[in-house]
């Protein structure tokens, strides 16, 4: 297929409804080789689709969070788990660890597996928050 404006723009806008290359190939009849191709040979094309891709997973999310709010207000339960354990501090996995210390101090390689673990959930904590 010729690459012309009116096939760039045509692909560019089924990547904006559904960010998934398969799907805006069939939908324009433009072959994945081809898409491919037009994206590796054209630098400007290729911005384009990383916009269009972008604002493609911004409306899918936006989609989909929309019906997970309709099966929130019909009370299904694991729509309801999976907002909380998502959105509520609360509700959010925990991960306990126990241990029994039978000699009080450690070895070097014992101080760094604590430090590592202890860092691990620091920065786990501050995505999170963020």
């Amino acid at each position: 297929m010729k690459k012309t404006k009116a096939n760039e723009e045509k692909i560019l806008g089924e990547l904006r409804n559904i960010p998934i290359v398969q799907v805006a190939c069939e939908k324009t009849g433009i072959s994945r080789n081809t898409f491919y191709k037009w994206k590796r040979t054209d630098k400007k094309f290729e911005q384009q689709v990383e916009e269009a891709m972008i604002e493609g997973e911004k409306f899918v999310n936006d989609m989909s969070e929309s019906q997970l709010l309709q099966l929130i207000k019909e009370k299904k339960f694991l729509a309801i788990q999976f907002w909380l354990r998502h959105r509520h501090p609360k509700f959010k996995n925990k991960l306990e660890v126990t241990a029994k210390i039978i000699d009080e101090t450690l070895t070097q390689e014992q101080e760094n597996v604590v430090r590592n673990a202890l860092s691990m959930v620091n920065q786990n904590k501050y995505e999170r928050e963020q």
